[in-house]
């Protein structure tokens, strides 16, 4: 399984940044098309933010943007995600945003976490965080 951070998803409709939006979208194809790709709840509701409020997104499209990811495997946040985030937060000094990524991506036993923003090639066990934007 290959887990999907919130910058790799809008760079698939960053009209701005063509080279990243195509390879974003390539990634998503490949992964979604074999059945590889997972998001979490938190991903989800940052890309709603990031497309209304940076991209200037009308609502209504990153809904359904939003809502067209959400038919992938979708971690959702719970009571005990929360301690678990804090725990991955404490050990690995991530922040909670970051720990929350990577504790979802744990959860859904993916292999690789696909992120521009956590160190490339760090790795959380048996997951990988792989910037797909380097060269």
């Amino acid at each position: 399984m290959a887990f999907f951070d919130t910058n790799v998803l809008v760079y698939c409709t960053d009209v701005t940044a063509p080279t990243k939006q195509a390879r974003a979208r390539s990634l998503v194809a490949g992964s979604a098309g074999a059945g590889e790709a997972v998001v979490s709840t938190q991903v989800l509701i940052e890309l709603f933010n990031v497309l209304t409020r940076k991209q200037k997104m009308p609502p209504a499209t990153a809904q359904a943007l939003a809502l067209a990811y959400s038919a992938w495997p979708v971690v959702v946040s719970d009571v005990a995600l929360v301690g678990a985030v804090i725990d991955v937060s404490i050990r690995h000094q991530l922040s909670i945003w970051d720990a929350m990524v990577v504790e979802a991506a744990t959860r859904a036993q993916a292999q690789t976490l696909f992120s521009e923003d956590l160190s490339h090639g760090r790795r959380f066990g048996s997951l990988t965080v792989v910037n797909p934007f380097l060269p």
